[in-house]
């Protein structure tokens, strides 16, 4: 029997979990291996931030699609790739054997190249303890010790996050009011976007009296301040980080080929450029040739491709090509139930956005626990 190990929650391995229960292939024993039984649904995050969603609204039970599945489920966090011996280590020592491996375990925050970060600045990611945190922060809100907050990443996720923040604080203590504050060392705000759509998130975290650096680096980050390289002081009650996306750093010590900036280097089929038998998608993997960004929007449309090309490598059949869309639609919430449509040069906000996102978002949740 054939061993399919699929390492990682993320959403392009919902889609191949759930394809697989639809029909296993033949003669093959799958495994699903995270270190949470519960993944977030990264479209959701910020409207669970800013309390429209409860945690249930916004997880899958990963435990719970593999029974349905017929798929087992290990919760345990992954450590290494032996890839000589077609194996994957944990951090407490067990291993499982692969004859087929996905990796689909997504990407850090950048911590580790700040000093002081890790010590005193909360990740973005995982979700499921930044969410621990996040309850923990309004209630310091609530008894009035947070005063500041700043957010370090100025794109598309460090505004959701900033103003889904500041949404929900200003709901909950509006007698305690908190300052905010996103540090970017870009020269714009979400530079992956049209003006048009900046100008827009521009616009609304002006309103909400949020200060804004740009080309700001930051040097350090101490107990109650951010220091920007420029000598600047912020004064920082919570400093978040949300600056896009880092390997994870046992990464290198795998073998597979990697990009430069430590991430697995796939084809256009996903297989990894140097070991066939190894398939990556998502945030932790980089197609050759094609420069697209870190988003769950190409995580999801990977789904489908990769689990048809698992299927193809375990039957010794010829690949599929997935090709990453030039162009991909965003949906940006802005805290309040708005949310601007980002797509080229077209920008339209309105609540309508928020709603039409909210159908989006709920539906893909809805498909993984049916």
């Amino acid at each position: 029997m054939k061993r399919l190990i699929l390492l990682g929650g993320g959403h392009s391995h919902l889609e191949v979990v759930r394809r697989f229960g639809l029909g296993a292939p033949y003669g093959t024993q799958v495994t699903l291996v995270d270190a949470a039984q519960f993944a977030t649904y990264s479209g959701m995050l910020p409207g669970l931030i800013a309390g429209h969603y409860s945690f249930d609204d916004c997880h899958v039970d990963l435990a719970r699609l593999a029974q349905t599945a017929g798929v087992g489920f290990v919760q345990s966090r992954a450590c290494g790739i032996d890839t000589a011996r077609r194996r994957v280590v944990f951090d407490d020592g067990a291993r499982l054997d692969y004859d087929v491996l996905s990796v689909d375990v997504g990407s850090t925050p950048p911590t580790a190249q700040v000093a002081g970060a890790a010590e005193h600045a909360i990740a973005v990611k995982p979700f499921s303890v930044f969410a621990q945190r996040w309850e923990r922060l309004i209630a310091s809100a609530l008894a009035g010790s947070l005063r500041n907050v700043v957010v370090v990443g100025g794109g598309a996720a460090g505004l959701e996050l900033v103003l889904a923040m500041q949404y929900r604080l200003a709901q909950a203590a509006p007698a305690r009011p908190v300052d905010f504050t996103v540090v970017t060392a870009a020269a714009c705000l979400v530079p992956d976007h049209h003006a048009a759509t900046r100008a827009v998130l521009a616009r609304w975290l002006n309103a909400r009296g949020i200060a804004v650096h740009l080309n700001a680096t930051v040097e350090r980050v101490e107990p109650a301040a951010v220091i920007l390289s420029n000598g600047t002081d912020i004064s920082s009650d919570a400093t978040i980080f949300a600056t896009g996306a880092a390997a994870p750093s046992w990464f290198a010590s795998t073998g597979l080929a990697l990009d430069a900036r430590g991430f697995v280097s796939v084809t256009q089929s996903l297989a990894s450029v140097s070991h066939p038998e190894v398939f990556a998608a998502g945030d932790c993997a980089t197609i050759e040739g094609h420069d697209y960004p870190k988003s769950g929007v190409y995580a999801v449309r990977e789904g489908p491709v990769l689990a048809d090309n698992l299927r193809r490598a375990l039957d010794g059949k010829p690949l599929r090509k997935y090709r990453p869309q030039r162009l991909a639609l965003a949906l940006i919430s802005g805290g309040n139930r708005f949310a601007v449509a980002s797509y080229g040069r077209i920008a339209l906000p309105g609540a309508w956005v928020w709603r039409w996102k909210d159908y989006i978002d709920r539906k893909f949740v809805r498909r993984y626990r049916q």
